[in-house]
This record gives structure tokens, C-alpha cells and sequence, in this order.
């Protein structure tokens, strides 16, 4: 637990591998929890695990292999399809499990997540059935950073899917942290009869909050200000969902900070959402919070970790579509730098600046960012590296 966090921003850390870490705690205290996952438990920095538990295997044993058991409880088949049949066979007895897999291919059990989600609304219907564990998926590999597999991998589908469905049943979630992801842990293992998606980058990132905050962001509905990032009076709202969104965000008020120190920002930090909402399914954004927050008149720039029209649909609910522009991915992608790949969906650090500078009415500052963008992108080219550093 993280109490307070001296200077945000400045620490490094590795989402992936503390949830790494929070999984084993789970293997250690609960005998019948399982973890699923297609053969990607160390690619997805998860394999803290296996300090504690083995993975099932039924074949000869070499000196090479991970530590391995008959009674294993990670269980690792390369079939995403049979890994969730075996999540929900775990889950009907209620038992609790989790499911890990790349980001790109969670769309391939989209059919079964989705009848799991009418068979969880069916049972809310009926009084006297018990409820079920809810279904965890990690989602790790995500989009920004397929530095080796390329375009083939660069898909957050998943996320746009799930929050079309109207049925009350789904929470995509949004650690920014190791400490908002301990908090999104806890949530994830006291939800019941829903589908829980947890998306998160398996590199190091910046801390930014303290584990306060982060279970202040569940109980307050799924948003609150970073004061840290915040001036009174603001002239424009920032905001972000995910964890290289919401580090290209912050990057880019840093940057228009020190270009123009009068600016009043401020930045809103968004770790849940649900159908049409802010939130989750257990506590909504309510409209009165986000007038307060937001402001009923002020410009939004949004960062999200998926195709923007996702979560400008969502803030659309709360506000007209004319105050509010979303930077995302938009199907641009390729075997590249982290930086140039965000900067081809204009996702990166230097385009939302030079979105804040529009809104500003400073095109000296656009003409700058965009130059150093275009600096950049010809130096990966020539060298296969970034000019630029991914902090």
C-alpha cells in the first residue's frame, strides 16, 4: 500500500508485474483460485506466480520446463476459446479464477463472454439462485506497444464490444499504477455476475497516485481531478482513460506548462467505464458530478486507451459533442517506435499538445510540437529507434 506519493510522475513502474505479484498473493491465500492464461504468463510479466504454484502439465517434465504439476492451478492452453469454458466451468462452483491474454485476441471469446453476460442477466432475474464469482480478464500487449508482432496485434476491439452492450453487466477498467492496480484487483475479486476487463501495459510506466486515490476513484464513480495536475479557474479540461493515455496526458500539460507557464489546465483522471457511463456497474459518474468537475462549458481533450467514437460516446452523455475531442487509436499501426506509433494515431504527448494549443489559439506552439514530431519520425526511420524518450 502506497500512502502518499512524493512527486507523480517520477517513479517507474511495471503495472503488469504487480498484478504479477497481487496474483500470487491469491494463489498463496485462496487453494481454489486459478489462473488462465494461453501460454503468455512470463510474456505478460505475470510470472511472479510461479514462485507459488505450478503450471498443470501432464507430460514428462524436463529440466527446461517452469516449475509443472498434474495439480498445477495455471493453467496454460493455447486456445483462448477453451481457457474460457474452463474460467466458467471454475466459476459455476464458485470458485474464483482469472483470464490473461493479449489485448488483440480477448475479441476471439467475444461470442462467449457475451452469452456468459445473458446468462448473468438471466440469473439476476431469479430470486433464489445464487450469484456467481465475476468474470476477470486481463488484458495485457495492449495496442501502443507491439514494438516486434506489428499491425496483427494492434487491436483494442475488445473494449468498444463490451461497452456497446446494454446490459448493465460490464466494467472495462483502467489501472494507471501498481497502486490503482491493486485497487482495480480488489474490485475485480468482490464483483459478482459481471464481466470485468482490466487493460494495462506490461512495461514500465509512471506512478501517479497513491492508494488512496486509487480506491477514491471506485467509490466516487470512476473519475476524480489530479490535484497535482490541476489549476483553479481552468480553460481547458484534460482528461484520460488508461495508463499510456493517461502518461501521454499529463506529458503534454507538462509540456504546454513549460512553454506557456500562465495556462490554466486541469486534468481529470477516468479509470472506469460501463455502458454509456462513466463508472462501473456498482457506482456511476452522476451528471451533477461531472458538471462540477468538467464544467457545463469549457473545451475537453480526451486521451483513451481505444478507438476514440468509444469514449466520446460516453462523455457525450454528459456533455455536447462540440466541447469534446478525442485522441485514440485509429487504426494505424505497424511494426515501430512507442513514440511513432502513437504519434500515428495522433495520440502522442506532442499532438495533444498541440491540440491544448489550438484550443489556446497559440499555432506557434502547434508549428513546434509538430516539427519535433516530424524530427522524430524521420530519425526512427533512419536509426529503427526513438529520437524522443518514452518516460
Amino acid at each position: 500500500m502506497i500512502d502518499h506519493v512524493e512527486r507523480p510522475g517520477s517513479d517507474k513502474i511495471n503495472i503488469a508485474k504487480a498484478f504479477g505479484h497481487l496474483l500470487r498473493e491469491r494463489l498463496e491465500k485462496d487453494p481454489c483460485f486459478y489462473l488462465f492464461s494461453p501460454d503468455e504468463t512470463t510474456s505478460n510479466r505475470l510470472n511472479e506466480v510461479y514462485d507459488i504454484e505450478k503450471r498443470a502439465w501432464a507430460l514428462p517434465i524436463e529440466d527446461f520446463d517452469l516449475p509443472e504439476s498434474e495439480q498445477g492451478r495455471i493453467i496454460e492452453l493455447l486456445s483462448e476459446n477453451a481457457l474460457f469454458a474452463c474460467l466458467v466451468g471454475h466459476l459455476s462452483n464458485g470458485e474464483q479464477g482469472m483470464l490473461a491474454s493479449y489485448e488483440a485476441f480477448l475479441s476471439i471469446i467475444l461470442p462467449q463472454v457475451i452469452q456468459q453476460i445473458k446468462f448473468y442477466k438471466q440469473l439476476n432475474s431469479v430470486e433464489w439462485r445464487e450469484h456467481w464469482p465475476a468474470v476477470n480478464l486481463l488484458s495485457t500487449s495492449m495496442c501502443w506497444r507491439q514494438d516486434h508482432n506489428g499491425y496483427s496485434h494492434q487491436s483494442p476491439a475488445v473494449i468498444s464490444s463490451l461497452l456497446s452492450i446494454p446490459s448493465g453487466l460490464v466494467n472495462c477498467l483502467f489501472p494507471v499504477d501498481d497502486t490503482s492496480a491493486e485497487a482495480t484487483f480488489d474490485f475485480m475479486l468482490s464483483s459478482e455476475n459481471v464481466v470485468n476487463l482490466a487493460t494495462f501495459d506490461k512495461n514500465e510506466n509512471p506512478r501517479w497516485i497513491d492508494s488512496h486515490h486509487a480506491k477514491f476513484l471506485f467509490d466516487n464513480g470512476g473519475a476524480s481531478i489530479y490535484r497535482f495536475a490541476s489549476d483553479p479557474n481552468p480553460e481547458v479540461i484534460l482528461t484520460a482513460a488508461g495508463d499510456i493515455a493517461t502518461r501521454e496526458m499529463l506529458r503534454a500539460r507538462e509540456i504546454i506548462k513549460a512553454d506557456f507557464p500562465e495556462v490554466r489546465l486541469r486534468f481529470i483522471g477516468i479509470n472506469a467505464l460501463t455502458y454509456g457511463r462513466i463508472g462501473t456497474t456498482a457506482k456511476q459518474f452522476e451528471q451533477s458530478q461531472f458538471d462540477d468537475y468538467f464544467t457545463q462549458n469549457l473545451p475537453i481533450i480526451a486521451s483513451f486507451h481505444g478507438y476514440p467514437e468509444t469514449l466520446k460516446t460516453i462523455l457525450g452523455n454528459y456533455a455536447s459533442n462540440d466541447r469534446i475531442e478525442v485522441h485514440g487509436y485509429v487504426e494505424e499501426g505497424t511494426t515501430t517506435t512507442p513514440m511513432e506509433m502513437l504519434s500515428l494515431n495522433r495520440s502522442s504527448r506532442y499532438d495533444l499538445a498541440s491540440s491544448i494549443a489550438t484550443k489556446l489559439s497559440r499555432p506557434d506552439l502547434v508549428e513546434k510540437y509538430q516539427k519535433i514530431l516530424a524530427d522524430n519520425r524521420d530519425y526512427t526511420r533512419q536509426f529503427g529507434i526513438d529520437k524522443l524518450s518514452i518516460d
